[in-house]
């Protein structure tokens, strides 16, 4: 029996350039293709920018992406569109979708004959593959992972082509359930949508021991809370840093980069919690499970989440949570033995919850087997019955002859 052949299309995939971008994209489709039954290209479009000098800072670094590299043993296409400020937003789709079709054209001509497309993020990255998909005469499925519905929606004109490029489409997932009420909200049949949860790498992230992680990492005596995100408002940062000011002799690890960091850091000072929060910077996500192994709980104060995959990877290191009760959060943490849900987004109401975490003392081993009832097993078998159903009543057709 030969292979299903699919064509994963998304803005959110990593790069040698940008590693750990859409690190979630490409951990769904490397255990997918543990399965053997699936043989996969990717056509992850990059936004053109002029120049790759350093002093452009992430524009530059999108210049620097090479148009083609393997990665992990998957070939991987960087096609360039351009996307205007003010009016990009609304032209997104399109732009993303011609940018990308001749890629998308070589790749059939040079025999790589698809069965369908497997778009990650639904503005503007599935309302492009609609466009593909019916430029090539392919069917497509879109998998929804946060703002891309919980956000986006709330503009007129992308609700209208999300709704659109839904009611195309052979299939929406979403990570989490509520991404799905959202749709089905927007007058989806409920048919058509599906539930396909993040699973955890459960080697990856697995307990290491935390003293030996705090003397490798240079980390003070005392509880210490980790903070990992993009250095955005969305993430929460700032929350975690305020909930400190109740929190004596408790220090606070904040993972990642972003345009935020000036006001981060502003507010450490402002605060006088500098002796008591460490900005890190970016690292490289196979070097979490030593931050999540030393710390004592993960603080996740977001204000929109798809499905969170930092907390499920907190808990395979065997860490508590303490997050924000929104979107698919409470799809994640089911269990106050692992962690706890906080209502209201505040500094006061996070150290309330913290301070209680760290009273409790949870049973790390017990958070580790709890995290160990999310591998991917369960997902991949569901893409593949779902891809497979999906071509099965596709009638066969020779892809459009479209002009690279």
């Amino acid at each position: 029996m030969s292979k299903l052949r699919t064509l994963l299309f998304s803005t959110l995939y990593p790069s040698s350039v940008r590693p750990n971008h859409g690190i979630f994209v490409e951990t769904r489709l490397r255990e997918l293709l543990k399965s053997g039954e699936v043989e996969t290209r990717v056509v992850a479009p990059v936004p053109w920018f002029p120049s790759s000098s350093a002093r452009f800072g992430e524009w530059g670094r999108l210049a620097a992406t090479p148009h083609a590299e393997r990665r992990n043993d998957i070939d991987v296409l960087h096609p360039r569109y351009v996307l205007p400020p003010v009016v990009g937003m609304n032209i997104a789709p399109w732009l993303l979708a011609w940018g990308a079709r001749a890629s998308v054209a070589r790749l059939i001509r040079d025999g790589f004959d698809f069965d369908l497309i497997d778009a990650h993020y639904y503005y503007p990255d599935g309302v492009a593959a609609a466009m593909l998909a019916r430029w090539f005469n392919k069917p497509f499925v879109v998998t929804a992972r946060g703002t891309d519905l919980n956000l986006i929606p709330e503009y007129r004109i992308p609700r209208k082509l999300i709704v659109e490029a839904a009611t195309q489409a052979s299939a929406s997932i979403g990570v989490c359930a509520a991404l799905m009420d959202s749709l089905r909200a927007l007058g989806i049949a409920p048919e058509t949508t599906h539930v396909m949860r993040n699973g955890v790498d459960l080697v990856r992230f697995s307990p290491l021991n935390a003293d030996d992680m705090r003397r490798q990492l240079n980390l003070p005596a005392g509880p210490l809370l980790l903070s990992v995100g993009h250095l955005i408002e969305r993430k929460g940062h700032h929350i975690a840093i305020e909930a400190l000011q109740h929190l004596p002799r408790v220090s606070l690890a904040i993972i990642g980069e972003g345009g935020e960091r000036a006001a981060l850091e502003k507010l450490v000072a402002q605060l006088g919690l500098a002796e008591r929060v460490r900005l890190v910077g970016a690292i490289p996500n196979t070097e979490l499970a030593r931050w999540y192994s030393a710390a004592d709980a993960l603080i996740l104060a977001s204000s929109r989440e798809g499905w969170a995959n930092v907390l499920l990877e907190s808990m395979a290191c065997g860490t508590p949570v303490v997050a924000t009760r929104i979107w698919g959060t409470p799809e994640v943490v089911q269990n106050e033995n692992v962690g706890a849900l906080v209502d209201r987004r505040d500094g006061a109401a996070f150290a309330e919850a913290i301070r209680l975490i760290l009273a409790k003392q949870l049973d790390r081993q017990f958070i580790r087997r709890y995290a160990e009832g999310f591998s991917w097993q369960a997902t991949t078998d569901a893409q593949l019955r779902l891809f497979e159903h999906i071509v099965a009543r596709t009638p066969h057709a020779d892809a459009q002859k479209v002009a690279a």
